[in-house]
């Protein structure tokens, strides 16, 4: 489970769309899968020092075993996680229902430091790619069941692949938080202008 301090932070005026598990949820998932390489981009999730800053962004509670064989096993689930920005809501539904049974999801309610009843989907000594997958096919779950999976999207930009969950209050956001694709892509257009005027 992720911590409201770093919910907070990362949520401040920010629109909530979803309830604030469901959030950090699918936040810990966009930063995961985030970290598979793309273009020119290098895989941001190769050494334990990597995945220390993973976890710190994303803190999980529960057994943490930080050495090299739960970096792979996370890594090991980021492709899984990826599929489900390739697909729409309905075709998400299987991939979703699989996530949740290869975890052997059973859902339960917890309270524990500061938060109050929260859902749990697994045992806090289940592996922690195990943990990661099942949070995040729950989190999908009430994407699905609010019929919002339209704002599951991939960056726009034309060099990104980077996925992003659109918080918005119209759902209008076009680009990822990875880079400075927005920007990036206002200056090409603005440039793009500029040379058709001079012409």
């Amino acid at each position: 489970m992720l911590t409201l301090v770093t919910i907070s932070k990362r949520m401040s005026g920010v629109n909530m769309v979803f309830i604030r598990d469901t959030q950090q949820s699918l936040m810990a998932a966009v930063h995961l899968v985030n970290t598979l390489p793309a273009f020119d981009d290098e895989d941001t999730l190769v050494t334990i020092a990597d995945f220390e800053k993973y976890l710190a962004m994303n803190p999980y509670s529960g057994t943490i075993r930080r050495d090299s064989d739960e970096v792979e096993a996370v890594r090991g689930i980021r492709s899984r996680l990826r599929q489900l920005w390739d697909v729409d809501r309905d075709s998400a539904v299987p991939l979703v229902n699989a996530m949740l049974r290869d975890g052997e999801a059973l859902p339960r309610l917890v309270r524990h430091d500061g938060y109050d009843w929260h859902v749990h989907a697994t045992s806090d000594d289940a592996p922690l790619a195990t943990r990661i997958l099942v949070e995040a096919a729950m989190a999908f779950v009430d994407v699905i069941r609010a019929d919002e999976y339209d704002r599951v999207r991939v960056c726009s930009a034309d060099d990104c692949e980077s996925v992003y969950i659109d918080y918005s209050k119209n759902g209008s956001k076009r680009y990822c938080d990875t880079g400075n694709c927005g920007n990036r892509m206002n200056v090409n257009a603005y440039r793009a202008r500029k040379a058709r005027e001079t012409v």
